[in-house]
């Protein structure tokens, strides 16, 4: 019988990746996102919106016990405190943290009927460690990476878990949107700001979609049943410098 897990943001990048290596291993996927996606059981969700995220998550729990919940929906944004807008904080904010806050807390009631779950909370290697011209990002992983410590506590009697998973600089559409921004502002070639990236990593390369998805199945599974409460970094070495 295949497990079912939910995936929000899981139309591109790390969130297609852990799409498409779950369904390879026999797990019945949802994707909840804008995004119109071929991959996963897709459902057109704006993840800012409670309400929306609540009704979808439940009718899935009225067909289906929910094993897994993987939250991927999230926004890039780079700026000081300065240069930070009120609006573009709450921009952030609604997307990163509050679309994850309404789909822990639509799952909880499934996984707390059949006590157990494996909530895997994407965050980044800026929950650990700060980066300039970062405010609002690097607040919201942090903001994460506490949803993920509180949630394992408050129901580890209902034997559900919770990590976040901390990837560090990965290859996707997210990351590249970035680096083409930052080449707009500052003129520099994309090539050499890009070769400094993967240089900045102590194993010399930026990381793949594909590797971080492997952990997040590792998360989910039979192997890490004593796992909660952590920041799982996945980051090629940059925080331990």
């Amino acid at each position: 019988m295949k497990k079912t897990c939910i995936v929000t943001g899981g139309s591109s990048g790390i969130g297609r990746a852990i799409v498409n290596l779950f369904e390879q291993n026999n797990y019945l996927v949802f994707n909840l996102d804008l995004q119109q996606s071929e991959v996963g059981n897709h459902i057109h969700c704006d993840i800012t919106d409670h309400n929306a995220v609540q009704k979808h998550i439940f009718q899935i729990a009225e067909q289906h016990s929910i094993d897994v919940l993987i939250t991927c929906a999230g926004i890039h944004y780079s700026a000081t405190i300065e240069n930070t807008s009120e609006s573009e904080l709450q921009r952030v904010f609604d997307i990163n943290v509050k679309g994850t806050y309404s789909a822990v807390q639509a799952v909880l009631p499934s996984m707390k009927k059949q006590q157990s779950g494996s909530i895997i909370i994407l965050s980044s290697e800026q929950a650990l460690v700060a980066k300039p011209n970062s405010f609002a990002y690097n607040l919201s992983k942090v903001a994460l990476a506490s949803i993920a410590k509180t949630t394992a506590l408050d129901y580890a009697k209902y034997n559900i878990r919770a990590n976040a998973l901390c990837p560090g600089t990965i290859e996707t559409p997210l990351y590249h949107n970035a680096i083409e921004n930052y080449c707009k502002r500052s003129g520099e070639d994309m090539d050499e700001v890009h070769k400094s990236e993967a240089d900045l990593q102590p194993l010399g390369r930026i990381g793949q979609p594909e590797e971080v998805a492997q952990y997040a199945l590792f998360l989910a599974g039979e192997n890490s049943t004593f796992i909660t409460g952590t920041t799982q970094v996945i980051d090629g070495g940059y925080t331990a410098q």
